[in-house]
C-alpha cells in the first residue's frame, strides 16, 4: 500500500535559511558596541552596520543582548587567534610576553584604540547587572590571564624571566594593564606613548 509519508531525505526543512553571513555580520556589530557601548546602541544602529533589517536581527538573535553576547563570543575567537599568531612562533617565554604587550599597544593607539575592546566595554556596563555578560567577562579574562601566566613559567623555565617572580601574581598584574592600555586607547595615545607602557611593563619579570 503507498503513502503519502515523506523521507528524512525529501521532507523540506523548516524555515528559510538564514540568507546572510553571521560572522561578517557579527564583525560589524562588534565596531558599534565597541564605539558606542551597549547602552548606546541601538537596534536602527545595528540594523544599519549589520546590514540587516530589524526583523532578520531579531529572527537570528532574539534583542539586542542576544547580539551582543554573539559578538563578544566572536571577538574573543578573533582576538584570541590573532593573539596566539603572534606569540606562538616565539621561543622564550620573556619573549612571548613582550609579543603579546605589544600586540595590545598595537590595538591601544590612533583609530582602533579609539574604537576600544569589547570585553572592557561589556565589563563597565554589563557585569554588575547581567550575570551571562559577567561570567564571559570572566572567561575572557581567566583566559588572558593564564595565557600570561603560561609564558611567565616558560620563560622562568628557559632561564629569559626571573624565578624570583611570583607567576600568579606578576600574570594578574599584566592582565589589569593589558586592559588599562585598552580603556587609555580610547582617549587617542600616540603609538610611542603606548609601546612605552610595554617597555616599562617588562620590568616586572625582573
Amino acid at each position: 500500500m503507498e503513502t503519502n509519508a515523506e523521507t528524512p531525505q525529501n521532507q523540506r526543512p523548516r524555515g528559510r535559511p538564514r540568507e546572510f553571513d553571521t560572522d561578517a555580520a557579527l564583525e560589524r556589530a562588534i565596531d558599534v558596541f565597541s564605539v558606542r557601548g551597549y547602552h548606546g546602541t541601538s537596534i536602527s544602529d545595528l540594523s544599519d552596520a549589520m546590514r540587516l533589517t530589524p526583523g532578520s536581527i531579531y529572527k537570528a538573535f532574539k534583542d539586542k543582548r542576544g547580539i551582543l553576547l554573539a559578538a563578544f563570543d566572536r571577538y574573543r575567537v578573533l582576538r584570541n587567534t590573532k593573539l596566539m599568531a603572534a606569540i606562538t612562533p616565539i621561543p622564550l617565554g620573556r619573549d612571548k610576553i613582550k609579543a603579546a604587550l605589544q600586540f595590545y599597544a598595537e590595538a591601544a593607539h590612533g583609530e582602533l584604540g579609539q574604537r576600544g575592546c569589547l570585553v572592557v566595554a561589556t565589563a563597565a556596563e554589563l557585569a554588575a547587572s547581567d550575570p551571562v555578560a559577567a561570567e564571559r567577562v570572566d572567561v575572557a579574562h581567566a583566559s588572558n590571564e593564564a595565557i600570561m601566566k603560561n609564558c611567565i613559567l616558560l620563560g622562568q623555565s628557559d632561564g629569559s624571566v626571573s624565578t624570583s617572580v611570583d607567576a600568579a601574581d606578576a600574570a594578574r598584574a599584566l592582565l589589569c594593564l593589558l586592559q588599562g592600555m585598552r580603556i587609555v586607547g580610547k582617549t587617542g595615545r600616540s603609538r610611542p606613548e603606548m609601546m612605552a607602557v610595554t617597555d616599562v611593563a617588562m620590568k616586572l619579570l625582573g
